[in-house]
């Protein structure tokens, strides 16, 4: 698909067909995040692909019970690892760019998802504890973003955007 028809393509699914995702596809999901850039290319973020029922039934209810995540084949758990950007960045590493590292791989992943024809919806309401813990992660990750992936079973419309005019200043 191209680039801007996968813009014009992407939509938040939140119905998925029992489906499971081809491995082939998750492993160029995986190989677009990795290429997505981050500050000083210290890459501060870790991504947990959950295909266990169990622990997205338990991702679902942490994420304020939406239970779409649940019916998803696949979950990808997007974490900012401040460590990875600290030692480098200080203060503003730990606290900004391995959130926006982490935010920028999302983005490839849901991107690189739509381009290969499946669904994805980025979700960012959830307990971050509770993902921790769920997900028993180390020491400092923070969840940043659970993107749900899998064969839509639903074709929303497009919703409505902002003009240009209101989003743009040009100087």
């Amino acid at each position: 698909m191209e680039f801007f028809e996968v813009l014009k393509a992407r939509h938040s699914i939140r119905s998925y067909l029992r489906k499971p995702v081809e491995e082939e596809k998750l492993l160029k999901i995986m190989e677009a995040t990795k290429s997505a850039p981050s500050a000083g290319n210290l890459q501060a973020y870790e991504v947990m692909v959950v295909l266990d029922q169990r622990k997205r039934i338990e991702i679902a209810r942490l994420a304020l019970n939406q239970w779409f995540l649940a019916e998803a084949p696949v979950v990808f758990v997007f974490f900012a690892n401040p460590e990875r950007s600290a030692w480098k960045y200080g203060k503003r590493g730990a606290e900004l760019y391995c959130l926006q590292d982490a935010t920028i791989a999302c983005a490839y992943a849901q991107l690189s998802a739509v381009a290969l024809g499946l669904g994805t919806c980025w979700v960012g309401a959830f307990d971050e504890e509770g993902i921790r813990v769920c997900l028993n992660v180390p020491e400092g990750w923070r969840p940043i973003a659970l993107l749900s992936v899998g064969y839509p079973a639903e074709n929303p419309l497009p919703t409505p955007r902002r003009e240009l005019k209101d989003i743009f200043t040009l100087l």
